[in-house]
């Protein structure tokens, strides 16, 4: 997965862009109620739980607001039971665009995210058109000096670990991404972020203009309120993503 992980470094640095829009905890908050519902309220038995919540958490969101979802969840209190899918599509330029929902009405969902594909220069495919280029992995991006980073990362059960500026990519099982963390955490490393994320077995590059066109078909899909996550495998360099900021 060397090299491959770009995407995730890319996301998180929109997350901090998008987290201004308000919807950024509203999708939290969603996780969680529907991780809890469908393995329990106990994130020591529910690894889906327990990284939600650590995201959660990681993006501020009050403990209050998580124990409510968590309880919505569970069965504490009423609550709404989400589905998950995904949708797959193309981009502009070719770039595979694999979307992740969390909702609890599927025709509106598919209908949001078609025309969202459709009003931005992308095409909504088959199921299976572009899945297979993405692998679920535990993703944490952190920054220490390399032999502690190193050291904690492999100790923990990472897979790789690539530099990226002065900052370290870690890269793991999605089972392993608590123990890699902990692990990390444990030698003083500091925690970026940490998410199960998709990443692409390959990449498409791309220049400014082809760019800013998929960025605004990302925007446009990750705006709506069913779509948990976007993933794709475009490769901008960083001084055109930095231009596009």
């Amino acid at each position: 997965m060397a090299g491959h992980s770009k995407w995730a470094n890319i996301k998180h640095r929109k997350g901090r862009q998008d987290a201004k829009r308000g919807k950024l905890f509203a999708k939290l908050i969603k996780a969680i109620e529907s991780a809890a519902r469908n393995g329990g309220a106990d994130p020591t038995a529910n690894p889906t739980l327990a990284t939600a919540i650590q995201k959660a958490k990681d993006n501020s969101v009050p403990k209050d607001n998580i124990d409510r979802a968590i309880a919505r969840g569970s069965g504490g209190v009423d609550g709404v039971d989400y589905v998950e899918a995904f949708y797959e599509g193309y981009g502009p330029g070719g770039v595979a665009v694999y979307v992740q929902i969390l909702t609890d009405n599927r025709n509106r969902a598919a209908s949001d995210v078609r025309a969202a594909f459709t009003k931005n220069g992308g095409n909504l495919g088959e199921p299976g058109s572009v899945g297979y280029l993405f692998e679920q992995k535990g993703y944490i991006l952190a920054a220490g000096d390399e032999d502690v980073v190193m050291m904690a990362a492999l100790e923990g059960g990472a897979e790789d670990v690539t530099a990226d500026g002065d900052q370290w990519e870690i890269v793991s099982n999605p089972s392993d991404l608590a123990n890699v963390r902990a692990e990390l955490e444990e030698a003083g490393v500091e925690i970026e972020t940490s998410d199960v994320t998709y990443l692409p077995s390959t990449s498409v590059p791309l220049d400014g203009a082809a760019a800013s066109k998929v960025l605004r078909l990302v925007d446009a899909l990750e705006d709506l309120d069913d779509v948990q996550s976007v993933y794709a495998n475009f490769d901008i360099p960083d001084e055109v993503f930095a231009s596009l900021e």
